[in-house]
């Protein structure tokens, strides 16, 4: 029994392999498992920057709407900044993804390298949990107009200037107002970023199928000044009302510089991420080993 994906995209951490022995490595790793998945019956190609800069031929190299376009499944090879990238990007195509996890923790990039091949071949099959997960939707707004606009699979987080003091922030919630917080900065974190800069702020975990974000403050000035879990189906506006230097980010990789008076709204997009896991995966599994949890007896 071959693959019933037809045709696969292979994504690599392609910012990492400039030259030399790095860049080597990384194209022996990549043109594996692109052996691999020929011999399943599959049809791959690579995502035009990967194969360029980790110096790959002999493959059709696609850019990401065509792979959107043509493509069953995508196989995401690096670690979860890498699949950050292409999630947000291939959301609104609905493609599958994959992560073989040549990174550090690998929340969303569960299949580790040295075993991918005993991992992979159920999946190709047919074998495997769908995991789906919300997307949001950010902009900033100037005098009316929107200036910046991004998705995030993370976390949208507005921050103080690096030499500056604290930021004022007015927060709305659906056109309510909430609170001018006083703050480092102001996290509005997914499911998914909720194991990320969130947790280190103090926010809570938040399972993936829970349809909500949490509002987490970073060293507010007022102790009081908590958490809070929101339903995915409110609009977050913040305000910069004073400090100098803010800036907004989109999963640490969009960056916006915020003014006085602009507004950055978060909304959930209509686009999710679909992801593919092994059968039998547990979330529960994932935090006890990522987080090192103990495992009881």
């Amino acid at each position: 029994m071959k693959s019933q994906f037809r045709q696969v995209a292979l994504f690599g951490k392609y910012h990492a392999a400039v030259t030399g022995a790095a860049s080597a490595a990384t194209r022996t790793v990549l043109e594996d498992i692109a052996h691999f998945l020929a011999s399943e019956g599959c049809e791959v190609s690579f995502e035009y920057e990967t194969a360029s800069h980790a110096g790959i031929t002999g493959y059709p190299m696609l850019d990401l709407p065509t792979i959107g376009a043509q493509c069953d499944l995508g196989l995401v090879v690096g670690g979860d900044g890498t699949m950050l990238g292409i999630g947000r990007q291939l959301a609104r195509y609905g493609v599958p993804l994959i992560g073989i996890n040549q990174g550090r923790l690998g929340f969303i990039t569960d299949i580790p390298l040295d075993s991918y091949r005993t991992t992979l071949t159920p999946m190709l099959r047919g074998q495997y949990e769908e995991d789906h997960r919300s997307v949001m939707h950010a902009q900033v707004v100037r005098d009316g107009h929107c200036v910046f606009d991004a998705l995030a699979m993370n976390d949208v987080v507005v921050n103080r200037g690096a030499t500056s003091g604290m930021v004022e922030l007015r927060v709305e919630v659906d056109g309510h107002f909430v609170a001018n917080q006083r703050a480092d900065g102001l996290i509005v974190a997914s499911p998914t970023g909720s194991t990320a800069y969130a947790l280190s702020a103090g926010g809570p975990l938040l399972h993936p199928t829970i349809h909500g974000w949490v509002l987490v403050p970073i060293a507010p000035h007022t102790l009081s000044n908590r958490p809070i879990v929101l339903p995915d189906a409110a609009e977050i506006a913040i305000e910069v009302v004073s400090g100098r230097d803010a800036s907004a980010n989109f999963d640490m990789q969009s960056l916006a510089s915020l003014l006085h008076g602009d507004r950055i709204t978060v909304r959930r997009s209509k686009h999710r991420v679909r992801f593919l896991h092994p059968r039998g995966w547990s979330y529960f599994d994932t935090l006890r080993r990522k987080l090192h949890w103990n495992e009881g007896a």
